[in-house]
């Protein structure tokens, strides 16, 4: 059942609001990860021709490429540190890097038996660390002064999506596994459980608030969860990121993977982008769709709320669904900037 209608709630780019901005000189492979600093105006880019790059962004939208650094293989993911001076990615070599604003120097700071899928930085009150999630069944910590990971925790799967929000993070694995971790007790899994949706797990997102999560699936659904059973009443998923297969035929669809979610960092609604090409904004408390838009000429992949929530970044590429021999030539690779407007953002008072 889909809680979010479609109604006047959402809006339209098409007629109103002017084009998004296209960052310049953007990677020459699949973009994979977009991860905005937050202590300014940078945008980090991790994607399959191996590179990390910085773009800064002006007041007007415009970029300029600032760094770039290199994996031996594609890079999967991409964070910042908590005060913007360190870049953190993980790749298909196994590495994960640190990329140092101050100096220009990337070190390798992390290391798996099989590709980094995810790279997280963890604030704590004790200090900041770095969370790797793995194709090796692994999330492992790292203190960056040391060489070896302070813990390692074994996932009953292989890691394909994690996000934190101190204190809270969560693990999705694959056959729909999903670990919830308390991070003050960072080595044991607070709940383990299967995924509401019914087929393989393509993101989580952390609520800001820290009390749950949001999941995406291939399935083009997103299941809303709150990790405390008292509020599993708010619990719900919905469907988006598919179109019927003809006119007027509602139960025939196509279904499109949701590739990201994205939470705003300051009224907490979310994005969610799909490779129908679409992306849409939600308000979860209201159930209401806040904002639609049809911008792409390829796959939605990857997205980022700047830390303010001004802008909202994603990026078009090529989402590997149909194997090596989908990617074909001339497919987009595109990063664009939206800049976001209250009403497209604040929630709706709700309705229940």
């Amino acid at each position: 059942m889909s809680f979010f209608g479609a109604g006047s709630s959402a809006t339209t780019t098409a007629q109103k609001d002017p084009p998004d901005i296209e960052v310049a000189d953007p990677p020459t492979d699949s973009i994979s990860s977009l991860a905005f600093s937050g202590a300014g105006e940078f945008l980090a880019v991790g994607s399959w021709d191996n590179n990390v790059r910085i773009y800064e962004v002006g007041t007007n939208g415009q970029t300029q490429g600032k760094a770039m650094y290199s994996h031996q293989a594609p890079v999967l993911s991409v964070c910042w540190n908590k005060d913007g001076t360190k870049l953190l990615s993980g790749g298909a070599d196994n590495a994960g890097r640190m990329f140092d604003v101050q100096t220009g120097q990337p070190t390798q700071v992390a290391q798996h038996d099989a590709p980094i899928k995810v790279v997280k930085w963890i604030e704590s009150p004790q200090g900041g660390i770095l969370a790797t999630g793995s194709w090796d069944k692994t999330v492992k910590y790292w203190d960056l002064r040391q060489s070896a990971p302070i813990a390692s925790v074994t996932l009953p799967e292989r890691c394909y999506t994690m996000d934190v929000a101190y204190p809270l993070m969560v693990v999705g694995c694959a056959d729909r596994h999903i670990q919830i971790f308390n991070l003050t007790n960072p080595t044991t899994a607070y709940k383990t459980m299967q995924s509401p949706l019914k087929w393989q797990t393509r993101v989580v997102s952390c609520f800001p608030a820290a009390n749950g999560f949001a999941v995406g699936s291939v399935e083009g659904r997103v299941a809303i969860q709150y990790v405390d059973d008292k509020d599993a009443s708010n619990n719900f998923s919905f469907k988006c990121h598919r179109k019927d297969a003809t006119p007027n035929t509602k139960d025939q669809s196509l279904v499109y993977a949701v590739n990201d979610i994205t939470f705003h960092p300051v009224h907490g609604t979310f994005s969610t982008c799909g490779s129908d090409g679409t992306v849409h904004f939600w308000d979860k408390d209201a159930r209401t769709r806040l904002k639609t838009f049809d911008p792409c000429p390829g796959p939605v992949v990857a997205s980022a709320f700047n830390r303010t929530g001004s802008i909202f970044a994603y990026a078009v590429s090529y989402d590997w669904s149909k194997g090596y021999s989908g990617m074909t030539a001339g497919h987009p690779n595109k990063i664009l900037l939206h800049a976001c407007k209250d009403d497209e953002v604040k929630k709706r008072p709700t309705k229940r």
